[in-house]
Parts: C-alpha cells; structure tokens; sequence
C-alpha cells in the first residue's frame, strides 16, 4: 500500500511539473510618482505630486501556455493605480488597462479578444512620438488621442508575422447595440514596415458614433502616417496625421482651462510631429515639435516644444525629468499633461521615479 502511494505522488508531481514547464504567469508592473509643476491655467499655478507622469502606474497578469506546434494560449490583465493616493486609476473597474485573451501562431500570427489597444494608438506611441505619449512632451498634448482611440473594449484583434519586412494588424470592436450591426462599432488597422534601423507605419481608425434607435451621426476617421530611423548617434522621428469627421478632435481638458469661450473641438484638422532621442552621459535626451491645423472655421491652431531627459539608476529604475510648453492660438485650449493626466495650463514640468518589476 505503501508503495501504491509514492508511486502516485510521484505520478501526481511528474504531471504538475510537465504542466508548469508548458505554461507562465507573471506578475509586472510600474510604479511612478514624482513633483509636477503646472503653469499659465486661468486658476493659475499648481504644484503637486502625481502618479503616473512617466508611466501610469500599474500592475498585471501576463500568461501563456505552450499548446504544442508553435501554438500558444495568451492572456493579459492589467489595472491601472494611482501610486499618490493609493486608489484604482478607474474606480470600481479592475482591469479597465488591458483585459484580453487568445492565441498566437508562430506561423500564421495572433488573434486575441477582449479590451485592448488600438492599432492605431500603438502605430502613433511606438513610432511617432519619440516620447512615447510619456511625460510633459506627450503628444497627446496635441493630437487628438483619447480613451477610445487608446484601448477599446468587446474587439477581435489580428496580428500578422512579419514578411519580407511586412506586417499587419487589423481589429474590430463591436458596437453591442441591439437593432444594429453597425452602431457604435469601431475598426483600427495598422500597416508596419521595418528593415534594419527603419520603421514606417500607416494607422487608420474608423468609428461609427451612431446610437442604435437614437442619434444619426457621420462616421469619424483618424489616420496616421510615422517612422522614425535609428542612426546610433541619433533617433530621429517624423508623423504626420489627417482627422476629419464626428468627434474626431477631442480636449484632453474639458474643464475651460483659460477662461473666457470655451475651446471647441475640432472636427477637420492635422498634426505633424518632428522629434529625436539621443544618448547623453548615461541617460537619453528627448525633444519634439508638434504643430496642431485646425482647419475648421474656428481655426484654433496650437505649437507644442518639449524637452526631457531620462538617467537609468539600473535596469529597471529611472529619474525622468521634461518640460513642454504650448502657444496656443485663436482661443484654443490645449494644455500641457503628461500620460496620466489632461494639465491645468499651458505649460508644464516633471521630475519623478520609475520602477518597473
């Protein structure tokens, strides 16, 4: 009897560790917190400390399970937190980040469900803004990138591999309103180009703002053209991007930053990003020049130039320090933030702490 029973905690223990060496579950995130000083709002100064000016401070779940024939099981969970205060980023939703699941093929690529981001929003963050939508240069200062163009819940997101060079990303989240197959649904695509040093990118989001049974609206669509080309010496960045159509311009700040008539969001405009990254001493320095046409009747231009620089203490912690200012025109109302919150004025700076685990 005895040895019946070591011979099935031996079988019990072979199993459990086939099973773990086949799949993973890791636990990450980022912790941010530093002093932001904002300038030129109609309240005038504020000073304060912020969670999240370099990166939203977060943790999360990332797992995959190896299937069998470059075949995998993949799920992400991710929550928001504000490190000052110690509350979720988005009270009374979890995961609200990243919530997703699905498979990847080494061979015919990715396809995943849930909430997560937008091609669209990763072609601008990754290859058009050198500071990688973070700290006081954020070019979401000035583009119009919000919730819903970031993240989008309820989608089906594909991934192709990578050939010759090529590949593409293509997602559809549903609207989810009965009587209606097309009310409220959103499409995102994303056409990458990389060789050696040079990346190109072309990003196009297309959304559909009608209420099933309510209001008709016209659709919205963003599209977006960056690459940037890694010289060693030099990072260099460019974008360019075309808006037009409902709700397509929208105020990171709609709390009348300046007093006076309100801002209006504009619904035909383009934005062009120049910028660059280049090694300092130890660190990274970081700039960019975003010019905002408004080219609706208000004609509410807006010029942003940001400055930064970031010192890695190790590997995974850093000091980060940027300013940005912006000249706003024609009673625009564009205000300097950072990646975790719209700013109060029209110009701003940071210095803060990152740890990534």
């Amino acid at each position: 009897m005895k040895i019946q029973h070591h011979l099935m905690a031996a079988a019990l223990a072979a199993s459990f560790g086939s099973a773990a060496a086949q799949s993973n579950v890791t636990l990450y995130g980022i912790v941010d917190l530093g002093l932001v000083a904002e300038r030129g709002g109609v309240n005038g100064a504020l000073n304060k400390i912020s969670s999240g000016a370099g990166s939203v401070s977060r943790f999360g779940l990332r797992g995959t399970e190896d299937l069998g024939g470059g075949l995998s099981a993949i799920f992400t969970l991710e929550s928001g937190v504000k490190a000052d205060t110690g509350e979720q980023d988005n009270a009374g939703v979890l995961f609200q980040r990243q919530s997703w699941m699905g498979l990847r093929s080494k061979t015919w690529g990715t396809l995943t469900l849930g909430r997560q981001y937008t091609p669209f929003y990763t072609t601008f963050s990754n290859y058009a803004d050198p500071f990688g939508t973070n700290y006081a240069g954020t070019a979401r200062n000035l583009f119009p990138v919000s919730g819903a163009t970031t993240r989008v819940s309820n989608s089906v997101l594909y991934a192709s591999p990578e050939f010759n060079g090529f590949s593409a990303d293509v997602q559809v989240a549903l609207g989810e309103q009965a009587g209606s197959l097309t009310a409220g649904r959103q499409t995102s695509y994303a056409l990458t180009y990389h060789k050696s040093a040079l990346n190109v990118r072309v990003g196009r989001l297309e959304r559909n703002s009608d209420i099933s049974g309510g209001a008709d609206h016209d659709s919205g669509s963003n599209t977006i053209l960056a690459a940037n080309y890694d010289f060693g010496s030099i990072k260099l960045y460019g974008a360019y991007e075309a808006d037009k159509g409902y709700n397509v311009g929208t105020l990171p700040n709609t709390s009348h930053p300046y007093g006076g008539v309100p801002p209006t969001p504009s619904d035909n405009s383009r934005e062009l990003i120049v910028g660059f990254t280049m090694p300092l001493g130890k660190g990274s320095l970081i700039a960019s020049h975003i010019h905002k046409d408004d080219r609706s009747s208000f004609n509410q231009d807006a010029r942003q130039n940001a400055i930064g620089y970031v010192y890695p203490l190790s590997p995974r912690t850093n000091v980060y320090t940027a300013y940005a200012h912006i000249d706003n025109r024609n009673g625009a109302g564009y205000t300097v933030g950072n990646n975790g919150e719209v700013g109060s004025g029209d110009s701003a700076f940071n210095l803060g702490l990152r740890h990534s685990f």
